[in-house]
């Protein structure tokens, strides 16, 4: 029943227009990093981030399931969620993009568990990963932050299928 219903709701929509609804939520643009099973540093882009909880501190984001990292991301004891800064678009297409190796010219450091870290980026959490959810053509991923940094910067955004800048609301001052 449950896979009649799936093709039921996705009968309703047309793909691209719904596509084109959901990129209308502006969100921040990611890199996320793990130790692949054999080793090898592994990476994607990611606008799916978000946070769950502060205690404990909790974040997910999700992995298409067709993904070539799946069973990196599933297997790995760690990953890392780089969020990138206005000037990084270069790395979010370096790591969309199917290549031998994403981290080629990437400025990176390791962190728990062999974990590639991103520099330049403008906040970076390091998690645990506790546990993976069914989401359709997705798995959702939960992670527990056991490490953060924050750095100053203009965050990378991505809305209606394009980078894009931001810039205070004239009307919020602080």
């Amino acid at each position: 029943m449950e896979g009649r219903a799936r093709e039921a709701a996705a009968d309703r929509f047309d793909r691209r227009d719904f596509r084109k609804a959901l990129g209308q939520f502006t969100t921040g643009v990611t890199v996320i990093t793990t130790r692949g099973i054999d080793g090898r540093r592994v990476g994607m882009t990611a606008n799916s981030f978000s946070s769950v909880s502060l205690d404990p501190p909790l974040v997910l984001w999700s992995l298409a399931r067709q993904a070539p990292s799946v069973a990196d991301f599933t297997g790995a004891s760690h990953f890392a969620i780089n969020v990138l800064a206005a000037h990084q678009h270069h790395l979010s297409r370096q790591f969309s993009t199917p290549q031998p190796d994403k981290f080629g010219g990437v400025d990176c450091c390791d962190g728990t568990a062999g974990v590639p870290l991103l520099n330049g980026v403008i906040a970076r959490f390091i998690c645990r990963n506790v546990r993976q959810y069914d989401g359709g053509d997705h798995l959702i991923f939960i992670g527990e932050v056991e490490r953060y940094d924050r750095f100053d910067g203009e965050p990378l955004v991505f809305h209606s299928g394009y980078y894009q800048v931001t810039t205070r609301h004239p009307e919020c001052v602080q």
